[in-house]
């Protein structure tokens, strides 16, 4: 490919998106480029303040648990108050989180602190999410995802080289940085960004339509969605397991954590390298195909851990799982969207985040509980399983609701699919209390 080419390529992904969407991407960005908490919070605990690793890790998991309540939360604020509104007052919680981290030294304190902040952090992604859904066209949803991951990643390589460096000063001013980038990434969507939460619909007389109440109840019954939430938690906990066993089993092997070091970061620099690459690829394919191939990719790269013995072998395996997470986490984002009701889709994409809580709190204990017990390879050969169950699940489940090519939407965001794909949320959701209310969604 010239570069020409990729020149060309590169400004297809990034044109045509609306000007709100470019300042919460760079909200996005600084936000990320800021985080240092989670990144050093282990060591800060261990290092400075003389705390076992064990309580590190329990208060790394309260982190988590917060995320649990908080993704539910936000969601429902982001449907009643608005997108910008939550958004703000979440970032400027975990700016305040950040700072407290600075100060406190107490371990129930420094404990509430952080379960508080994975209550704020958690609980702004929703209204990101319903926001983007919301002022991008429904056929660059997906593609307006994968670069708001982009710059995700972008900010957490920047945050990690840069606190690697920054660390001489001391883990509170890292903290401190962290408060103030997240206080900036609110000011700069109080400033620039627009409202976006649609305004109540009117019929041709002009008269307001009522829409159905949808309480997080009502999600749950929504026998597709709920699919689409259980099998991304599959999908979450392969994902999550390497993060946790991939070090305990190199170290297994006799390799030091330099090289662990190493190995990891390869995540990173892939999808800041290639995420844009990636997009323009996969741009228009089915999402079911998407879905089914990175839950594939999850299966075959963490299943492949099992049989590596050096630090090149390990690396081409989080090439693999890697490839999967760029394709799968803007396309779930995109389905979640196209499958939620204009003035619910921030409780729909709270309950989707719940999944990504629930794996990030249960997928390290039972990782580290399987590595400790029966072995890495058991827990290997455990991911791959998952991550095929989840591919099957995709294809058989949802390939008629998430039906081959983007459906044309109407003007309030329902598809113009046969069958059950037409149904909206609601109507899928009467459905799933009715005949289909035996179904368990996978």
């Amino acid at each position: 490919m010239s570069i020409d080419s990729l020149r060309r390529s590169a400004r297809e992904t990034v044109s045509g998106l609306p000007p709100g969407f470019w300042w919460l991407w760079l909200s996005t960005l600084v936000n990320r480029t800021g985080a240092f908490v989670l990144t050093f919070l282990s060591l800060y605990l261990t290092v400075e303040l003389g705390h076992s690793p064990w309580f590190a890790g329990l208060v790394v998991a309260l982190h988590g648990l917060g995320g649990i309540a908080g993704s539910p939360l936000g969601g429902a604020l982001t449907d009643r108050w608005g997108r910008r509104p939550t958004m703000v007052t979440m970032h400027l919680a975990a700016a305040a989180s950040a700072a407290a981290l600075a100060f406190v030294t107490s371990a129930w304190a420094i404990a509430t602190v952080v379960l508080l902040m994975g209550v704020a952090m958690q609980a702004v992604r929703p209204s990101i999410n319903a926001t983007i859904a919301d002022m991008v066209p429904a056929h660059d949803v997906r593609r307006a995802y994968a670069l708001n991951y982009w710059a995700l990643n972008l900010g957490f390589a920047i945050a990690s080289i840069g606190g690697g460096a920054a660390i001489f000063l001391g883990y509170r001013t890292l903290f401190v940085v962290d408060a103030v980038a997240t206080t900036l990434c609110a000011i700069i969507v109080f400033l620039r960004l627009p409202e976006t939460r649609p305004e109540a619909r009117t019929d041709k007389a002009g008269e307001p339509v009522v829409e159905a109440k949808v309480s997080m109840f009502t999600v749950l019954r929504d026998a597709p969605f709920r699919s689409l939430v259980l099998l991304n938690l599959l999908v979450c906990l392969v994902f999550t397991a390497p993060w946790i066993g991939l070090p305990l089993t190199m170290a297994d092997q006799g390799l030091s954590p330099s090289s662990y070091g190493v190995v990891i970061a390869v995540n990173g620099i892939v999808i800041v390298g290639f995420q844009l690459l990636v997009n323009k690829l996969t741009d228009k394919r089915s999402p079911v195909l998407l879905l089914s191939l990175s839950s594939l990719l999850f299966a075959f790269g963490t299943g492949a851990t099992a049989l590596a013995g050096s630090p090149v072998a390990f690396a081409a395996t989080v090439i693999v799982w890697t490839v999967g997470e760029m394709i799968h986490v803007p396309t779930n984002a995109a389905a979640t969207a196209r499958l939620a009701p204009e003035h619910a889709r921030g409780r729909y994409q709270g309950v989707m985040g719940m999944s990504w809580a629930v794996a990030g709190f249960v997928a390290p204990i039972g990782a580290g509980a399987i590595v400790g017990g029966p072995g890495p390879d058991v827990l290997w050969a455990a991911t791959a399983a998952i991550g095929v169950l989840a591919a099957a699940g995709y294809f058989t489940r949802l390939r008629k609701v998430l039906a081959d090519g983007d459906a044309d939407r109407d003007q309030n965001g329902h598809s113009d699919l046969d069958g059950d794909a037409a149904d909206s949320p609601v109507d899928r959701t009467a459905k799933a209390s009715g005949a289909d209310q035996a179904s368990v969604g996978v």
